[in-house]
């Protein structure tokens, strides 16, 4: 490294050089255009020269943070620009990053009078370059001047000019590693942004990707790897086609600088080194440190599922004396991955094809079963081990079509099933029409459309105030979801669910929607969410036997529900006068009575023909001490209504919380307030996920993710939005990720994984949704369902208990073609997820680390493999 350190010296030696000329020339001619200037004004000019009033303009100038989070006025926006500039390099490649052209087709540098606003998350202007947060050093900017006419052009005004020459005169004070000029930067990629650190900050306490140094990457190969070198340790890497976007990268610390980007020659090889400014980097504050190093976090006062869990199973287990069945050993971590250059992708040989779901499609495990009479075929069957096998892609399958038009038309051949539209045309569930399936918005029990049928429920009943009172919903068989669909134009999430194949592909059709859902059955087994988190639970025709068992699938319901909330139930039994029907129905008031559930409206539709019921659960345990009889039973104080992980179901009641500090005792503030407000059961005697009071650390992700979102993931990813529509949280924790994305066109699905913190009450609290679930298995989700996947120090914590390859093979399975993946993590398990994505053929949009910690955005492929893995 020498060699390259003597080159840069002579080099700042001659630059330096000829910027103390130039600057001298133009010190002079201003100061003759000055004097002439004040010789023929009528007024005399106070005396301007004053460096330290010019040094408080310049700080003033080049402040670090907009307080009052506007847009300075002469400043451009940042993300208009590196638009434009994107066309522009569309058309000519080999122009340099930071330039366009202007009306009369000349290439012009970037404003002098942008400033920096980043407490907005944007990148105006890469000129300003402020070195060190010290009280009284003033900031600098350096400016190219090409010609002495061009520097008395930009003296017109005085004053101005003034503050520009005292501006150069610091930067002559600095030494040669502290600056670098507009040429130079122009020499290295950076047309005229300025510096970059030559040490890089991954400021996650504000959500940037601070100071980094981007590399443009190859058809997969890193220009250091071209070159046999090995990157820096602190690095970021980009695809060739979104530098540009990738560039815009906001910066918010102490330290600001420009984000700079390397030059190409056409051959690929590397431009000329750009010179970097030497400045200490900033210790990261102790609240990032508290937020983001996870990996030594404890799980503070929350429980996790998995030991929940468990424990209701040993329970269980010790009272029917049988010998509990051991968890199955966790396989080891795995060692050292090769980065994929030696793994033989096989596309999956099974007979679900295109719509293989690992864990709902295990043929052996179903054949081994010795009933089906509680539609165990249709429950979870996972594998023994991961498939390492990729899910082919359906013929002709086609980037999805946008939403909101993807609620009412999808193309057939991405889900290419017409059983359903011949089952259920005349119900207008869904119809085939040329390249598309159709949804006219009906359902069995609403056949002139969703919206008409929720209106109705809302008139029936005003209490359940759609979209304030009445947030998150539970609709159990729900065909294609067009209930869950419209339920969005009144602001509400719906977690939509049904089996698997029980009518042809309609999960399927959801997702392909962009309506949230999930191939689950109301079998054996509880159903992986906790206990009083859903406001509303909707049934409409979705013939369940509710009565039957002691009703144990409706006290499933029961545990599920939110005291005070309601369950919609229209079927053939509320409003039609067949025998079987008035049994059912004779049935369903006996029970809803013995479970104190209150029937608070019945209603009979004059456009659908159809009728509906509205029970609500007591908001207090009164009516349970009161009742006579004692079916269905209460459930003992032992039995954890919030193990919900392969536990089996149980005909029984659990009491309503009534103690005031308890999740449940009290209905959440209406929505939107809801998502921001502290639950008021996390009290600072509790220690939170981070270690902070529980209210603190709750409080503490949701402004770190607000950054992150606003600052990096919004404006500095190269991410088109407008195409992401279904999106998976894999590691939510408080659901902070899909808080801050409230605002889009999207919904998120928060997984809270089994071994950590149980915080899935608080995300249902917010007025989200979630779901558990472990990632050493597969989620019971087709494929090609989601459109981006976020994984934040996922990955590290599962090579405890199972390998990362198959996850990632799991991720590719779930992702759409031309999904991305962001993933959070420690810079070893980054690497190894950056080879297997590589070798899946995915373009790895950018990669950046600082010490231990890095992140990854890579974007899925179309393509697939073309050998078959043997039977």
């Amino acid at each position: 490294m020498s060699w390259r350190r003597m080159a840069l010296f002579d080099r700042n030696q001659r630059q330096r050089s000829s910027l103390c000329s130039t600057a001298t020339v133009v010190v002079f001619v201003a100061f003759c255009l000055v004097g002439l200037w004040m010789m023929s004004s009528p007024e005399t000019i106070p005396a301007a020269a004053n460096v330290k009033k010019a040094d408080v303009v310049v700080k003033e100038e080049d402040s670090s943070i907009d307080a009052t989070n506007n847009v300075k006025q002469n400043s451009a926006n940042v993300v208009a620009e590196t638009t434009a500039a994107a066309d522009d390099e569309a058309d000519d490649p080999a122009k340099p990053a930071g330039e366009s052209k202007n009306d009369g087709g000349e290439k012009t540098a970037t404003s002098k009078d942008q400033t920096f606003d980043d407490e907005n998350g944007r990148t105006e202007g890469g000129a300003l370059v402020k070195p060190e947060n010290s009280g009284d050093e003033a900031a600098t900017d350096v400016k190219e001047i090409g010609s002495l006419e061009q520097a008395a052009i930009d003296m017109k005004d005085a004053t101005e000019q003034t503050v520009t020459d005292t501006k150069e005169a610091v930067v002559q004070d600095k030494s040669p590693e502290e600056i670098t000029t507009a040429s130079d930067a122009k020499e290295s990629g950076d047309g005229g942004g300025g510096t970059a650190k030559n040490k890089q900050t991954f400021d996650d306490e504000n959500g940037k990707l601070d100071g980094v140094n981007l590399v443009k990457d190859i058809e997969n190969k890193t220009l250091s790897e071209e070159s046999g070198k090995p990157l820096p340790e602190e690095t970021t890497t980009v695809s060739s086609k979104d530098a540009i976007v990738a560039a815009v990268v906001p910066i918010e610390t102490s330290t600001r600088t420009a984000v700079s980007d390397e030059k190409l020659t056409d051959n690929g090889e590397q431009g000329q080194d750009e010179q970097r400014q030497q400045q200490p980097v900033e210790a990261l504050p102790n609240g990032q440190a508290e937020l983001l190093t996870e990996r030594a976090s404890q799980n503070g006062s929350f429980t996790t599922q998995a030991a929940e869990s468990i424990k209701e199973k040993k329970k269980r287990a010790e009272k029917n004396k049988k010998n509990g069945k051991d968890k199955k050993s966790s396989s080891a971590a795995a060692a050292g991955e090769d980065g994929g250059a030696s793994l033989g992708w096989k596309l999956c040989n099974t007979s679900a094809g295109a719509d293989y779901i690992p864990c709902l499609d295990n043929e052996a495990a179903i054949k081994k079963l010795k009933t089906n009479a509680h539609y165990e075929h249709r429950e979870r069957h996972c594998p023994g081990e991961q498939p390492t096998c990729l899910v082919p892609a359906p013929e002709e399958y086609r980037e999805p079509i946008r939403w909101p038009r993807s609620r009412d038309k999808i193309w057939y051949h991405n889900v290419p099933h017409s059983k359903l539209a011949a089952y259920k045309g005349h119900q207008n569930w869904v119809k085939v029409s040329g390249e598309h399936l159709t949804f006219p918005g009906g359902g069995t029990q609403f056949k002139h459309g969703a919206l008409h049928y929720i209106d109705l429920i809302q008139s029936s009943f005003p209490e359940v105030a759609w979209g304030r009172r009445s947030r998150v919903v539970l609709d159990v068989g729900c065909g294609v979801a067009s209930f869950g669909g419209y339920l969005f134009d009144h602001d509400v999430l719906t977690m939509s669910l049904a089996p698997k194949d029980e009518h042809e592909a309609q999960v399927q059709f959801a997702l392909e929607r962009g309506i949230p859902a999930i191939s689950a059955v109301m079998g054996t087994r509880r159903l992986p969410f906790p206990s009083n988190v859903f406001d509303v639970v909707h049934c409409a025709r979705c013939r369940v036997p509710w009565h039957i068992e002691g009703g144990m699938l409706l006290l499933e319901l029961n545990r599920l529900l939110r005291p005070g909330g309601f369950f919609v139930w229209s079927a053939t039994p509320v409003y039609q006068k067949l025998p079987e029907d008035v049994e059912i129905w004779g049935e369903m008031v006996k029970l809803t009575k013995a479970m104190c559930w209150e029937m608070v409206s019945k209603t009979r539709d004059t456009v659908d023909q159809v009728g509906l019921v509205i029970f609500r659960k007591p908001s207090d345990d009164a009516c349970y001490k009161k009742r006579r009889q004692k079916e269905p039973p209460l459930c003992e104080p032992s039995d954890d209504p919030n193990a919900a992980w392969n536990i089996t179901l149980r005909a029984c009641m659990h009491w309503v919380p009534t103690d005031p500090s308890v999740r449940g005792s009290q209905w959440p503030e209406q929505w939107p307030e809801r998502v921001e407000k502290t639950p008021y059961w996390l009290n600072s005697s509790q220690v939170g996920v981070y270690g902070k009071p529980a209210p603190d650390d709750y409080v503490a992700d949701y402004e770190h993710w607000k950054k992150v979102v606003r600052n990096s993931y919004l404006t500095g990813m190269g991410i088109d939005w407008k195409t992401v529509r279904n999106v998976m949280d894999m590691r939510a924790v408080y659901g902070g990720f899909g808080a801050a994305l409230r605002d889009m066109s999207v919904w998120v699905m928060n997984v809270v994984t089994i071994n950590s913190p149980d915080t899935l009450p608080v995300i249902y609290e917010r007025g989200l949704f979630g779901i558990y679930h472990d990632w050493c298995e597969s989620f019971s989700t087709y494929p090609r369902s989601y459109d981006l996947l976020h994984a934040d120090h996922l990955f590290s914590k599962l090579k405890s208990r199972c390998k990362v390859l198959p996850v990632i093979v799991e991720v590719d399975r779930i992702l759409r073609p031309n999904g991305k993946l962001i993933v959070r993590d420690d810079k070893e398990t980054v690497d190894e997820i950056q080879g297997v994505v590589r070798s899946l053929q995915w373009e790895v949009r950018m990669t950046v680390s600082k010490n231990r910690e890095a992140m990854l955005c890579a974007r899925k492929t179309t393509w697939r493999p073309t050998e078959v893995e043997a039977r």
